[in-house]
């Protein structure tokens, strides 16, 4: 049987504090060991962590950090956990003093939304701080979602008069023309997405009304040309299917007072091979340009089922071995 040193000790200020980051019946505790191959050793206010060198100090950091979220009244629970141990694996520094406690936006139906992940705080901080967004990342990562919940906020708080969302409607493997209806009913599945975000946060009632008033606008980026959008909280989704010049005729619409917000996934771009996508290169060319924030997310700020996560790390793990 193995033995180890009890080489690393992490203490406690109360035994309060102690169960809390330990979770019920030292759950969050278990899962820690499990994940680390450590063993954790309780002797009265300290935590004394015994295992392999790097499982010791991996353990005791992840402890670091979750007594700091105890500290901040954050949740804990092992889904936070494996985020924590996801980022100090990598070696990614976890901001000093981040919090991801702060209420974003609530729901139609009162249920608060936060930031999962430092990645997400990072995007809701940067669009406060800015006034053009770029939020680049895989599926699950909350791009949509978080722009929704703030451009609401602005709405509410009379920050803004307006929500404009808009979409390319650009075929993934199917073509509008053979779909049934009037263009409105062509290109509503691809708005489908940002009309499901706002039911949460505003309600189909108060949607229904603030649509027909003109509060909030949902149409194709086609329809953006040869407008001046002031005084607006514009979202720009699925910006990859994009191609420069829209890009270009887009970033060009808004007026005083608004705020803009792009997102896209560059590794599900549906356009057609002679077809760039623009959002590759515009982070590019406004780099350096104040007033434009641009973040990007990556699969540990997948905030959907582990799963998903797992899938995108298994694309992101194919599509590097192809370059190669």
């Amino acid at each position: 049987m193995d033995t180890f040193n009890l080489s690393v000790t992490y203490g406690f200020g109360s035994s309060e504090e102690m169960q809390a980051v330990f979770g019920n019946l030292d759950s969050n505790l278990h899962f820690l060991e499990k994940e680390t191959g450590t063993v954790i050793t309780i002797r009265d206010m300290d935590a004394l962590i015994s295992g392999e060198p790097e499982g010791e100090l991996l353990a005791r950091k992840v402890l670091e950090r979750l007594h700091l979220m105890y500290l901040q009244n954050e949740p804990i629970n092992e889904e936070r956990i494996s985020y924590i141990l996801d980022v100090l694996r990598d070696d990614e520094e976890i901001p000093s003093g981040a919090s991801m406690k702060d209420v974003v936006a609530i729901t139609y139906r009162g249920k608060p939304v936060s930031s999962k992940t430092f990645g997400q705080k990072k995007y809701v901080d940067m669009i406060d701080a800015n006034t053009v967004v770029f939020a680049i990342g895989p599926a699950g990562t909350g791009k949509t979602y978080l722009a929704m919940a703030k451009a609401v906020v602005a709405l509410k708080n009379r920050e803004v008069s307006r929500i404009i969302l808009t979409r390319p409607a650009v075929e993934a493997g199917e073509k509008l023309g053979f779909l049934p209806g009037d263009l409105q009913s062509k290109v509503d599945p691809y708005l489908r997405p940002l009309y499901d975000a706002l039911y949460d946060f505003i309600g189909p009632d108060q949607y229904h009304k603030l649509i027909e008033n003109g509060t909030i606008e949902v149409a194709p980026l086609a329809y953006m040309r040869g407008r001046t959008l002031s005084d607006s909280f514009i979202i720009l989704d699925e910006a990859q299917n994009c191609s420069m010049e829209q890009l270009k005729m887009f970033l060009t619409r808004f007026g005083d007072g608004s705020k803009v917000v792009v997102t896209g996934d560059i590794t599900q771009i549906d356009l057609p091979e002679e077809r760039r996508s623009g959002l590759k290169r515009i982070t590019e060319i406004l780099q350096g340009i104040d007033q434009i924030g641009v973040v990007n997310l990556t699969n540990k700020d997948v905030v959907r089922n582990k799963i998903v996560k797992d899938i995108v790390k298994a694309f992101e793990k194919y599509e590097n071995k192809r370059r190669d």
